[in-house]
C-alpha cells in the first residue's frame, strides 16, 4: 500500500509544508519522480485541491514518488504570497527536495492551473527534469510563452470547457509549443475538472502508457 509522508522542504524563508507519496513497491528504483504544484494561493489554492490530488495519484499509481507542498503562506507554510516570484524559489526548493531523495532519478514536473504557470517554466529550465504535465492552462489569463522554446516532452490536459484557458487561446499557444508535445482534451470538462477528474487521471495514465513521455518505452511496457 503506498505511503504518505509529511514533510517540511527547508526555503530561505523557513520551511514549505509537503506531502510525499511513495508508491507500493518501495525496494525497486522508480522510472520518475514528481513535483505536483498547485493552484492560485490567492484564490484558495493548496495541495489539497482535488486536481492536485488526482494528478499525485495518477502519477503515484504509475509509480512515481510524487510529492505535492504548500507555496509560501499557505497552510503550515512560511513566508507570503509575491505575485508568483517567490513561489518559483518554493517550485526550486520542492525540486531540490526530491532530488537530494530520490538522486539521479528523472523528475516529473506536474502543475494545475496557477501550479502550471509556475512550476513547468521552473522544470524547463532545470536539467534534472525531464517531463513537463500541465493541467487546464490558465492561457486567458496569465503570460503563458515561457515554454516556446521548451523541447522537453509535455502534456497538456485540459477541459473542453475550460473558462481560464478555452479552446480559442489555448489551441494556439498550444501549436506554437514545439515537440515533443501531447494534449488531452476533456470532453465537458471546466476548468476545475468538476465530476471528471477519474478522466483526468486516465489521460495521464493513457500518455505514460502511448510510451510518448521522457520514460518512454520503459512506462509503456509497465502500464
Amino acid at each position: 500500500m503506498a505511503r504518505l509522508l509529511t514533510i517540511e522542504i527547508p526555503v530561505s524563508h523557513g520551511a514549505l509544508e509537503g506531502l510525499l507519496r511513495l508508491p507500493d513497491d518501495e525496494t525497486s528504483q522508480p522510472p520518475m519522480v514528481a513535483v505536483v504544484c498547485h493552484p492560485h494561493p490567492a484564490h484558495g489554492g493548496t495541495m489539497h485541491n482535488k486536481v492536485v490530488f488526482r494528478v499525485a495519484q495518477a502519477l503515484g499509481d504509475l509509480g512515481f514518488p510524487a510529492l505535492r507542498f504548500n507555496f509560501r503562506g499557505v497552510g503550515r507554510s512560511s513566508g507570503f504570497y509575491d505575485q508568483g516570484n517567490g513561489e518559483r524559489d518554493d517550485v526550486r526548493a520542492a525540486v531540490d527536495e526530491i532530488a537530494r531523495r530520490f538522486p539521479g532519478i528523472s523528475i516529473c514536473m506536474a502543475g494545475f492551473s496557477f501550479g502550471s504557470w509556475i512550476g513547468l517554466p521552473v522544470g524547463c529550465a532545470d536539467n534534472r527534469v525531464r517531463q513537463l504535465i500541465g493541467a487546464g492552462i490558465p492561457t486567458s489569463l496569465l503570460t503563458t510563452d515561457a515554454l516556446a522554446e521548451c523541447g522537453k516532452p509535455k502534456l497538456i490536459v485540459q477541459g473542453e470547457h475550460d473558462q481560464y484557458g478555452p479552446q480559442s487561446s489555448l489551441r494556439p499557444w498550444y501549436d506554437a509549443l514545439p515537440a515533443p508535445k501531447s494534449m488531452a482534451v476533456i470532453p465537458q470538462a471546466d476548468h476545475f475538472f468538476a465530476g471528471h477528474e477519474t478522466e483526468l487521471r486516465d489521460a495521464i495514465t493513457a500518455y505514460f502508457a502511448s510510451g510518448a513521455s521522457a520514460a518512454g518505452n520503459f512506462m509503456a511496457s509497465a502500464t
